[in-house]
């Protein structure tokens, strides 16, 4: 039983910690081209910020996914 609650406890720290450094590359690139976008076109900002945003949502769903391994 205490191999079973490991194993958990891993999978999910697995889960969330490939999701944030995915989420975290994506974010390096897209945050670099946003601010040369923006830095030519200002008008561009409010789509620039929604790239942004799903680069993010990856490391949201490796939160979800995580929670939902540990309260199984």
């Amino acid at each position: 039983m205490v191999a079973i609650e490991i194993g958990k406890e891993f999978s999910a720290a697995v889960a969330i910690g490939l999701s944030s450094m995915a989420a975290g590359y994506a974010i390096a690139g897209t945050g670099a081209a946003a601010a040369g976008a923006v830095a030519e076109k200002p008008e561009v900002s409010g789509k620039v910020l929604l790239f942004v945003a799903l680069a993010e949502a990856i490391a949201i769903y490796g939160l979800v996914v995580s929670l939902m391994i540990l309260f199984q």
